[in-house]
């Protein structure tokens, strides 16, 4: 049995700037997303790691945000990234050691960040150790009931169980060999065929991720990202559906009709969203309230409608989850206004706070997304036989992006990278791509690779400082290439060139934590202001804070009411009267001095 860690708990509230001793940390956090393997390399082999992380710890400090979210790091092959999981107790040598998670957990508690960790409960790596189990023993085994195996259909067999797809590309079942040599049963994988799925109808598999659960909030985790948390539970039977593949559904709109039920709408697909997965998330919910660091939860969950998603986050169920509606509206006002819109209303039906992201590791970052001819289109990658985005446009319309998700009531997620401008790597080569999903379509989808570039840190640095360049007692080394290449506009936007830099990027980003911590608005209450009109392209919104204290001094300030603008169409917009203007999405600080707000940028506003 290993013995816990005696990593330290974030027990007090990261930011000084708040005095809420009875609002959950996780209601109005900022959490930043950390896809290890590409956010910062501690010894030099081209791959990131956790003494990496570890030793960019003051600069998200300096960012100001309040917790970190890992992609996993996790014992793995690695044939998805880490998202084939081969032991959950176990850290993949890759990335350090248990002992190196230690570290960078105290590290991020010592800088007031608090560490969400990354969950794969739907599907193992087929290395995991069950997996082997199962395919050592014969069909109706105990340990292939850990999994799902079936029969396949046809004379022989030789038929899968049902018509269902795999999320990257080909069909969702393979056949196994038996013992003999013969033929035997198919088991599902609705990812990689390295991936098995689970079958949490088995108690013993609910009995194992408690556990696991407990193992790292025994180290000191403060929450958890639940990968595929709609895809736990499979309708009996396997049945066959007009819908075969599981993917990032676009929200359907059911919402916006006053008779639909979220309760009664019947799944797309037999094997997402069912039922009974809110089981297994009400059993966790009393693991983590036995803590008392208010651990959380939040779910990956790409269903349709909007409302399905937020009966993840009833009581008793998960804290938080991801608001891909948002995510997907692109860079159009009247979307976006429907988006926050609906959100706000299908968090009130359940008591939830809200969440906003614009970008993840699997989806094109929207830098590049708000630079194509369509800012609303969602590809599901660039290569360079595609439209190229323009970096500039795109990149000022995510600045101005960057004040409307910051300035909504509620918690807010920053991909690594945002807060440099970085854009998608569109014209990365096949030769270099590592995503399943380009190898399992044959190339025909460009995988996600795009966006998991390694991060530059220096712009005159190999491989722009993201791999250290010293060995453990000093010495000068020679680091290997990065494991995916970068682009050469990445040297521009390079933290170092960025960070204390005015108008930067990184600058903005800082600036804007720091407004939102002092006037407390992620917990404020939100309103469509009189100057909102999205048919002209101005979304606009107040939000007003119940006071707070200041930064630092820790002075009481009084309640305060802040205008989000910002201009999403074509012409200058004049901009209203009796305000003081708190920051603006352009370089230029006194970009506000005529009045006017230019086409594709944002500003908060103090009410006199």
């Amino acid at each position: 049995m290993t013995t816990p860690s005696p990593a330290t708990r974030l027990t007090t509230p990261p930011s000084e700037a708040r005095n809420r001793p009875t609002t959950p940390w996780w209601v109005d956090a900022v959490i930043y997303q950390v896809y290890p393997r590409s956010f910062a390399d501690g010894n030099g082999d081209g791959m990131g790691d956790l003494p990496g992380v570890t030793a960019r710890m003051d600069y998200l400090q300096t960012l100001g945000v309040d917790a970190i979210w890992l992609s996993p790091f996790y014992l793995s092959p690695q044939h998805d990234a880490g998202y084939d999981v081969a032991d959950y107790r176990a850290v993949d040598p890759r990335f350090g050691t248990l002992e190196d998670a230690d570290a960078m957990i105290d590290a991020a508690h010592a800088a007031g960040i608090r560490v969400i960790v990354d969950l794969v409960p739907n599907h193992t790596s087929s290395e995991h150790a069950w997996f082997q189990a199962a395919l050592a023993t014969s069909p109706g085994s105990p340990e292939r009931a850990r999994y799902h195996f079936a029969e396949g259909r046809g004379e022989h067999g030789e038929l899968p169980p049902s018509n269902w797809l795999s999320t990257f590309g080909g069909g969702a079942w393979s056949r196994v060999t038996e013992a003999d040599g013969t033929p035997g049963q198919w088991y599902l994988h609705l990812f990689d065929t390295t991936q098995p799925d689970l079958n949490w109808e088995n108690p013993e598999v609910r009995e194992e991720f408690e556990a696991i659960l407990r193992f790292w909030l025994d180290r000191g985790v403060d929450g958890f990202r639940v990968d595929v948390a709609h895809g736990l539970i499979k309708k009996p039977g396997y049945p066959d559906s007009e819908h075969t593949r599981m993917g990032m559904v676009v929200d359907a709109g059911e919402d916006d009709d006053p008779t639909f039920d979220p309760d009664t709408f019947e799944p797309l697909m037999p094997f997402i969203d069912q039922d009974r997965v809110h089981e297994v998330y009400r059993q966790w919910r009393r693991v983590l309230d036995s803590y008392d660091h208010e651990p959380m939860m939040v779910a990956e969950a790409w269903v349709a409608p909007l409302s399905r998603t937020f009966r993840y986050v009833r009581p008793g169920e998960m804290h938080q989850a991801f608001n891909f509606t948002y995510l997907v509206a692109g860079w159009d006002a009247q979307s976006l206004s429907s988006a926050i819109e609906r959100s706000f209303t299908a968090a009130e039906r359940v008591g939830a706070p809200n969440t906003w992201v614009l970008s993840n590791h699997d989806t094109v970052r929207h830098t590049s997304r708000y630079g194509l001819t369509d800012p609303s289109s969602y590809p599901a990658g660039i290569t360079a036989d595609d439209e190229q985005p323009d970096e500039e446009l795109g990149r000022r319309r995510a600045r101005a992006a960057a004040l409307i998700e910051l300035g909504l009531p509620g918690s807010a997620y920053i991909y690594q990278g945002d807060e440099l401008g970085l854009p998608e790597h569109t014209t990365l080569a096949a030769e270099h791509r590592q995503d399943p999903y380009f190898f399992r379509t044959d190339g025909e989808e460009p995988g996600r690779d795009g966006c998991r570039i390694p991060l530059p840190w220096e712009a005159d640095a190999p491989a722009y400082g993201f791999s250290a360049t010293a060995d453990d007692d000093g010495a000068s080394t020679a680091p290997a290439s990065p494991w995916l290449p970068q682009p050469e506009s990445f040297r521009a936007l390079a933290a170092d060139r960025q960070v204390g830099v005015e108008g930067s990027v990184f600058e903005l980003y800082r600036r804007l934590l720091e407004i939102r911590g002092e006037l407390d608005l992620g917990t404020g209450t939100f309103a469509w202001s009189e100057h909102h009109d999205p048919e002209r392209g101005v979304l606009a919104f107040t939000v007003t804070n119940g006071g707070g204290h200041h930064l630092g001094s820790g002075e009481p300030i009084p309640a305060r009411t802040v205008l989000v603008i910002a201009n999403l169409g074509a012409e200058p917009l004049d901009l209203p009267a009796g305000h003081a203007k708190a920051l603006s999405s352009l370089e230029d600080p006194d970009a506000l001095a005529d009045g006017r707000l230019v086409p594709n940028s944002a500003a908060w506003l103090l009410q006199a």
